[in-house]
């Protein structure tokens, strides 16, 4: 491919445009030129977002999606439309720091076996503290929740420099995803069936069982709001949630792994739906039930995928317990309670034999 630009940041928007005047005049600030373009790609608005860009910003490309498909076909559609070797998914709602861009490109350049990669995630409304939709890496434990450093279920931690190096994870944020635009690309994006929620994570484990690496570069910091789209508490976000995590795993756990966890997973589901129901949330309950229900359609679907596709038997990164009992019978709320010891190991220590290098928090070092 001849690539225009090396790196495309790129802003999916969706009636976002008080987003757009909030924090576009600064990302425009903190973002290099000119081997990085700025894109917004409008999801089928109608809160005049793109009338907005094409009157304020007529020097940023504008791609107008047809219709709103979701986040993934969104940007699937317009990613598609852009040449670059790296792609930079930045949600609207996002406030960039000096140097967000650079320190991750490089880094990527220099490891050519990194799929994707994200910068650390601090919370906008509360700068001190980490954001729920990504923290500091996303990590996932054996039966499929995922979890972040520095965000365990709802118990979000504050960032004393404990996470401030480099690190190979599992999954990276959807929020501000840096990726290789060949990889994106050739492997068909994000999956359009998951519509929005945890199609990041999907994509992510897929690199992995490709055999590259998600990695997480805290040298660049971004403030993320979160939630605007679909808020916390609403049953759609429950339904999308726990629909696309069974189509996650199904994807992608190895043979020897998916029939034992997709049954452990349907008693837990049904569990979490009698909780909903016990704290009088209806909207959840039957979201949770809905969820199951659509699934068993989509995995007829996914069938003939999954059998073309490779399922290591070992990746790295991955919890090897649970993080629902670590979390809610032992009390565990950070990353650091966790034992290293219960991870697998990195890509590198799988490699050469070693310990694991994933973890937990340890006071930062001044730099030599």
């Amino acid at each position: 491919m001849e690539h225009e630009v090396e790196t495309a940041v790129v802003i999916l928007n969706w009636n976002g445009k008080s987003f757009l005047e909030r924090f576009l005049p600064r990302l425009i600030e903190c973002t290099p030129g000119p081997d990085t373009e700025i894109v917004v790609a409008d999801n089928h608005s109608s809160d005049g977002s793109a009338e907005f860009m094409r009157r304020r910003y007529p020097g940023i490309r504008l791609i107008v999606n047809p219709e709103n498909g979701g986040f993934a076909k969104g940007y699937n559609d317009a990613l598609k439309q852009i040449k670059a070797r790296f792609f930079v998914l930045l949600n609207s709602d996002i406030e960039v720091t000096p140097r967000w861009v650079e320190p991750v490109i490089a880094k990527m350049k220099k490891d050519p076996t990194v799929a994707a990669a994200q910068p650390k995630l601090r919370s906008y409304g509360c700068r001190g503290q980490f954001e729920y939709s990504g923290a500091a890496g996303g990590y996932i434990d054996r039966l499929g929740y995922p979890f972040c450093r520095g965000r365990i279920f709802d118990k979000v931690e504050t960032d004393r420099g404990q996470y401030d190096s480099d690190t190979e994870i599992f999954w990276a944020t959807g929020a501000a995803l840096f990726v290789r635009a060949d990889l994106y690309l050739e492997h068909g994006g994000l999956d359009e069936d998951f519509f929005a929620h945890m199609e990041e994570i999907d994509f992510c484990w897929r690199m992995k069982n490709l055999g590259y690496k998600i990695m997480y570069y805290p040298e660049s910091v971004v403030y993320h709001i979160g939630g605007g789209t679909l808020p916390k508490g609403s049953s759609r976000k429950t339904y999308l949630n726990f629909r696309n995590n069974m189509a996650l795993l199904y994807k992608n756990l190895p043979d020897k792994a998916l029939k034992p966890v997709m049954q452990k997973r349907k008693w837990m589901d049904l569990l979490a739906a009698l909780m909903f129901l016990a704290k009088g949330h209806t909207g959840d309950f039957k979201a949770v039930i809905k969820a199951r229900k659509d699934f068993k359609e989509w995995k007829k679907r996914l069938q003939p995928e999954r059998g073309k596709a490779p399922h290591p038997e070992k990746l790295s990164c991955m919890y090897g317990k649970s993080i629902v009992s670590a979390h809610y019978l032992h009390g565990i709320s950070r990353f650091d309670q966790l034992s290293p010891h219960d991870f697998t190991p990195d890509a590198a220590a799988m490699q050469q034999g070693r310990p694991p290098v994933i973890l937990p928090a340890r006071p930062s070092e001044p730099e030599a």
